[in-house]
C-alpha cells in the first residue's frame, strides 16, 4: 500500500500574520554589474562626459523613485524617498565621479563605490546595515540607466502570486500590487525589515529568514502562514484552500471592527496611527484609529538641503493635527540621524551612526533645531486649536528627560520621551517624574536589547520583539507608568502584531499605535479576549525562554476563554 509523503513545511520568522496559498514568483535576475564592456581606463577627453552620465543616470533614478513617492502613502512613501535620496547622496557621488576622474568608466565606477559603501554600511551594523539594500537597488538601477536597460524590479505576475527572494529592495517592495502579489517570502532579513514593514502596510502575509527557500523552484503551489512562520510545500489543495478560507473570515471579522479600542470585559486602549505628513493622518482618519500616537517629523524633510522656516514647518504639522481635531496626536521631534541623515543637521561622520549622535542627540550640537520646530509645533497647535503632545526620540538618562521636558512645556506643550534604550527602560521611574507619558519604541528597543543588526537573517530570532528580555523591558516601563498613574503606549512595530497587541495590552501598556492598515486587525484581536486573557497571555510570554516559545505560550494563552 502506498502512503503520500507529508509536504515539506520551511520555517523563518513571522512578520505579518495571515495564510496564502499561491504559486511562487522569483524577481528576474538583476544587470551584472561586471559586464562591462568599457573596463579600459577612460581617455583623458572623454572623462567629463562619463561623468555626466553618471549624474543623469543617478538623477534620473532618483526622479523615478521621488515620483512613486508621490503616489504612494505611509511606509511605502516613507522608503521611496529614503531610497532616491540615497542615489543622489554627496558621498557616494563624489566617490563616483571621483574614479570616473581617474578614468573608470560611469558603470565600473558604480560598482566600486557600491562595493566600498556596502563594506562600510556592513561593518558599522545596526540602523546602517540596513541600507545594504538600498545601496545595491540604487546601483543596479544606476547601471540599467546608463546601459539603456529596462529599470530592473519585480515582474508583474500574471496570477496572484507568492513573491519569493532573498531579498527584496525596499523601492520594489514599495511598489506591489497586493490583488497580485499576496504574500511575501524571503530567506534573509528581520521582522522589522522594510520589506517587513511595507507587507503590513499592504496587509499581506510575510515570512523572513525562511532557510532552504532557495530550493523552491517558480510556479510550485506553497501555502505561506504569516502567523506562525512557516511556508508549506505543495500542501494538498483541499487543506490549503480550507486554511485560507478560515483565514478570510478571521480577516473579515477584523474589516468589520469600528473602534474604540477595547478588550472584550471594556479594558480601555487606545488604538492609534503611525503617519509622516498630512497625506498619511488623512489616510489614517479614514479609518477607527482613536488618534496618532507616533507622527515621523523628519520624514518630512529627507529631500530637503536647507532646514525648512518655522512657517513652513507649522503648516506641515498643521496638516496632521488637522486631520484628527480634537483627538490625541503625538508628535516625535526629529528623529535624524544613523539611517536618515538630515543634511540641515549637520551629521558629523561616525564609526558607528547606530550608536552615535542621532534623535535627541543632535539638539546637543545645535540646539535651535529643536527650538525652532517646537516653536513650529506651537504655531501649528494655536492655528488648529490643537493640544499636541510632543515626544523626543533616543533618551537616554533622567536628566536628559527633564531638561527636555522643561523646554517642551515653556511652549505650552505636553513632553514625552521615546523608551528605545534599555536605560530608559530601567530608568522609566525616574524618568517620569520630568515627563507626562512614555512611548515604547520597539524597533529600536528590540535591537538594542539584544544587540542585533534587525537586518541580519543570521540573527533575525533575536531580532524578534517576541524575544523575552524585550517583553521584560516594556513591562518594566509599563509598570512604572501604572504606579505614576501616566499613560505608556507602544508606537513600534510589535504594536501591528494583533497577537502582541494583546501581549502588551497585558503588560499594562495603555495605547497601541501601528500602521493604518493594522489598525482594524488590532482592535479586532482586543475585542475578542478579555484582559485576564491579556495578562496570562503576557505572563506566559515572559516566563518563556525565547521568541518562538513566547509567541506560541501567548496564543495558547489567548485562546483560552
Amino acid at each position: 500500500m502506498e502512503t503520500s509523503s507529508a509536504p515539506v513545511v520551511l520555517r523563518g520568522v513571522p512578520a505579518v500574520g495571515g495564510v496564502r496559498y499561491a504559486p511562487v514568483l522569483w524577481p528576474g535576475a538583476r544587470p551584472a554589474p561586471e559586464a562591462d564592456d568599457s573596463a579600459a581606463e577612460l581617455e583623458e577627453p572623454e572623462r567629463a562626459g562619463e561623468r555626466e552620465r553618471f549624474a543623469a543616470a543617478s538623477s534620473a533614478v532618483a526622479d523615478r523613485l521621488r515620483s512613486r513617492a508621490a503616489k504612494a502613502t505611509g511606509a511605502a512613501a516613507e522608503v521611496l524617498t529614503t531610497t532616491a535620496t540615497l542615489a543622489q547622496d554627496r558621498a557616494w557621488a563624489a566617490a563616483t565621479e571621483k574614479r570616473i576622474a581617474d578614468g573608470m568608466s560611469a558603470v565600473r565606477a558604480v560598482v566600486a563605490t557600491a562595493d566600498q559603501f556596502v563594506e562600510m554600511f556592513t561593518r558599522m551594523g545596526g540602523l546602517m546595515a540596513e541600507r545594504v539594500a538600498d545601496l545595491r537597488d540604487i546601483r543596479d538601477r544606476v547601471i540599467a540607466d546608463l546601459r539603456g536597460l529596462p529599470e530592473p524590479g519585480v515582474p508583474v505576475p500574471d496570477v496572484p502570486s507568492v513573491l519569493c527572494a532573498e531579498d527584496l529592495a525596499p523601492a520594489d517592495t514599495a511598489g506591489l500590487d497586493p490583488n497580485l502579489v499576496v504574500a511575501l517570502v524571503t530567506s534573509l532579513g528581520g521582522p522589522t525589515s522594510h520589506t517587513a514593514i511595507i507587507a503590513r502596510q499592504l496587509g499581506i502575509p510575510c515570512v523572513v529568514a525562511v532557510s532552504g527557500l532557495e530550493k523552491v523552484q517558480p510556479g510550485t503551489m506553497v501555502l505561506v502562514d504569516g502567523t506562525n512562520g512557516t511556508v508549506e510545500i505543495e500542501p494538498d489543495a483541499t487543506v490549503a484552500a480550507a486554511a485560507v478560507a478560515q483565514a478570510r473570515r478571521e480577516a473579515d471579522l477584523a474589516d468589520s471592527w469600528r473602534g474604540p479600542g477595547a478588550t472584550a470585559d471594556g479594558h480601555q486602549v487606545a488604538v492609534l496611527a503611525n503617519v509622516q505628513d498630512g497625506a498619511a493622518a488623512q489616510a489614517a482618519a479614514e479609518t477607527p484609529a482613536e488618534g496618532i500616537g507616533l507622527f515621523r517629523t523628519e520624514l518630512c524633510f529627507l529631500n530637503r538641503d536647507l532646514e525648512p522656516t518655522v512657517d513652513e514647518q507649522a503648516q506641515i504639522y498643521g496638516d496632521v493635527l488637522a486631520a484628527f481635531p480634537g483627538r490625541k496626536v503625538v508628535v516625535r521631534t526629529l528623529d535624524a540621524g544613523s539611517d536618515k541623515p538630515l543634511r540641515f543637521a549637520g551629521h558629523a561622520d561616525e564609526a558607528n551612526p547606530a550608536l552615535g549622535v542621532r534623535g535627541i542627540r543632535i539638539a546637543q550640537g545645535n540646539p535651535e533645531l529643536l527650538t525652532r520646530q517646537l516653536e513650529a509645533i506651537a504655531a501649528a497647535a494655536e492655528a488648529t486649536g490643537q493640544s499636541p503632545w510632543v515626544m523626543a526620540p533616543m533618551i537616554a538618562t533622567p536628566a536628559e528627560a527633564k531638561a527636555f521636558a522643561a523646554q517642551v512645556r515653556s511652549f505650552g506643550l505636553t513632553p514625552g520621551v521615546m523608551i528605545e534604550v534599555p536605560a530608559a527602560a530601567l530608568l522609566a521611574d525616574r524618568i517620569l517624574r520630568h515627563v507626562d507619558f512614555l512611548s515604547i519604541g520597539t524597533n529600536d528597543l528590540t535591537q538594542y536589547t539584544m544587540a542585533a543588526d534587525r537586518m541580519s537573517a543570521d540573527l533575525a530570532t533575536l531580532s524578534d520583539p517576541w524575544q523575552p528580555a524585550v517583553l521584560a523591558l516594556v513591562h518594566a516601563a509599563a509598570k512604572a507608568g501604572a504606579e505614576q498613574g501616566k499613560p505608556v503606549g507602544v508606537c513600534g512595530e510589535a504594536a501591528a502584531d494583533p497577537a502582541l497587541a494583546c501581549v502588551l495590552v497585558g503588560l499594562g501598556v495603555t495605547s497601541l499605535s501601528s500602521a493604518a492598515a493594522a489598525v482594524r486587525a488590532v482592535g479586532a484581536a482586543l475585542a475578542g479576549v478579555t484582559l485576564t486573557q491579556c495578562r496570562a497571555a503576557a505572563e506566559a510570554a515572559l516566563d518563556a525562554e525565547s521568541s518562538e516559545e513566547a509567541r506560541s505560550a501567548a496564543l495558547a494563552a489567548l485562546a483560552t476563554h
